[in-house]
């Protein structure tokens, strides 16, 4: 119940911005003796007090993270890499518009972006909550930041789970969109190393920062995070070669 409330709230903090737009839409087409003037202002006003301040929603956020944190990590990861790919594709038209090779309007890949915000939901956030859990029951959260503990967790990170979670992302998106096992091969074999050497420019730093300093309960919130601007590299990356036949 405690889920459902809080996931309420945050809905209702996001519907309360455009229900007063609508509801003055209706009213302008109305006639007095059918839209009463008071009926819009008590819409608007009940509207208004649903609306959620900063506070408010991270603390709603945080009790549905506390209730359900699978779930609630999961819906935030697809809507994360959903927003990365749809920025990526607006970089690549930019890119192609300003270097005149886009011949045609660019538009947006719907289908792509629902491979991310999936790939999110299915595996990226479910992969990285049970792996902290696993790493923090083996290697408990210390106080400290700057513990040895803190180095080999690091090391544990992004020298053994991240080679081998990079390798599910090509094979999980490859599949979706429909390359057999030879296409995705090859392109792990053009462009894993240079992938894994960008993935510990970023990653390195930023797991220190997440085991050293984030609790345990943000950790996935804040690979999410970080995980938006990885996202749009991988998505750049990943669909470069979107005009050849790699399914034959």
């Amino acid at each position: 119940m405690k889920t459902e409330q809080s996931l309420t709230l945050l809905l209702a903090a996001w519907l309360s911005g455009s229900s007063g737009a609508f509801v003055n839409t209706r009213s302008s087409f109305a006639t007095p003796s059918t839209r009463p003037v008071l009926s819009s202002r008590t819409t608007i006003q009940s509207s208004t007090e649903l609306a959620l301040s900063p506070v408010e929603a991270w603390s709603a956020y945080n009790d549905a993270l506390e209730a359900s944190p699978l779930l609630v990590k999961s819906v935030t990861a697809s809507a994360i890499l959903g927003a990365a790919d749809l920025a990526g594709q607006a970089l690549e038209a930019k890119q192609k518009s300003e270097e005149g090779t886009n011949d045609v309007e660019a538009s947006i890949d719907w289908a792509r972006t629902v491979r991310f915000a999936f790939f999110g939901l299915v595996l990226q956030a479910p992969w990285n909550h049970f792996y902290y859990n696993l790493l923090d029951g083996a290697l408990p959260p210390t106080e400290e930041p700057w513990t040895a503990v803190t180095g080999i967790k690091v090391t544990i990170d992004q020298f053994v789970q991240a080679p081998i979670f990079t390798v599910l992302i090509f094979g999980f998106l490859g599949a979706l969109e429909g390359k057999n096992l030879e296409a995705i091969k090859k392109q792990l074999d053009e462009d894993y190393t240079d992938t894994m050497l960008a993935n510990w420019k970023l990653w390195v730093p930023a797991t220190v920062v997440n085991i050293a300093f984030v609790p345990p309960i943000l950790r996935v919130l804040y690979l999410n995070c970080v995980f938006f601007f990885w996202s749009i590299f991988l998505s750049i990356k990943l669909n470069k070669g979107d005009g050849e036949d790699l399914t034959a």
